[in-house]
């Protein structure tokens, strides 16, 4: 959905915000977005191309191998901090969760830098647990949570972790919880890439784009294939938020 629609839309949601708070929970389950599908796109930007940087202070260098299995997993569920409790939303910035940015990405075994850039891209509605939830009333499938996570990711990636036990519907709630299994998304995203790649992608765009695509398309991406619309989009923003992503997890 474009930034565009997301605003004109807003105040309908606001609306229907107040009718919809006796029942914050979601009706119906949603599913995963369709996959974009692989097609001829335009040349990427010029903007430095993620893995041109230096390795954050304890994290993977962006770019570098991670190992499946690799990273051992917190022992911890992640709990919300003192960012994440009150009206943490209003003047939301992806670099005010910095810490949880470097601890999530440590943990999971993925650069600090691509997890930031991820939540720069994903910012591009409102965060407000109250409209994330009223908004799904009008749209199942909608995603939950600062990284826009949908039900079928979510439910996959905290099997056998230390958040097993959250639910998907906590997500707008705990920016904490979002971020960690947003992290953890990645690495498994990462188990899936091939050794080698065909591709004129780097490791990290590639997992941006199975972030934003699915493991299939990232596949064929890997492969070669081109990206469509959509998902040309979505590396342009990683490029343009690269940088400022990098700043945000050193600072």
């Amino acid at each position: 959905m474009s930034k565009g629609w997301w605003w004109v839309a807003i105040g309908a949601v606001v609306v229907a915000a107040w009718a919809a708070r006796g029942d914050d929970s979601p009706k119906t389950p949603s599913t995963p977005t369709a996959a974009a599908t692989p097609s001829a796109a335009s040349k990427p930007s010029a903007t430095p191309k993620p893995g041109a940087t230096s390795k954050p202070g304890g994290t993977v260098k962006p770019g570098g191998t991670v190992k499946p299995g690799g990273s051992s997993e917190p022992t911890v569920t992640p709990e919300p901090s003192g960012e994440a409790s009150g009206d943490w939303f209003v003047n939301y910035d992806p670099a005010h969760f910095a810490v949880q940015v470097r601890g999530s990405a440590a943990r999971a075994g993925v650069s600090a830098q691509l997890l930031m850039a991820i939540l720069y891209n994903e910012d591009y509605k409102p965060h407000d647990p109250e409209l994330e939830r009223s908004w799904q009333h009008f749209k199942p499938d909608a995603a939950f949570g600062i990284a826009n996570m949908h039900r079928a990711a979510f439910e996959e990636v905290r099997r056998g972790r230390s958040f097993a036990g959250r639910r998907w519907d906590e997500l707008p709630d705990h920016p904490d919880l979002a971020i960690e299994a947003a992290a953890w998304h990645l690495h498994d995203l990462a188990a899936r890439l091939p050794r080698r790649t065909g591709g004129k992608f780097g490791r990290d765009e590639l997992l941006a784009l199975g972030y934003n695509t699915g493991a299939r398309n990232m596949r064929a991406f890997a492969a070669g294939a081109k990206p469509g619309a959509q998902a040309q989009s979505y590396l342009d923003e990683l490029h343009e938020n690269w940088t400022k992503a990098g700043d945000a997890v050193r600072s």
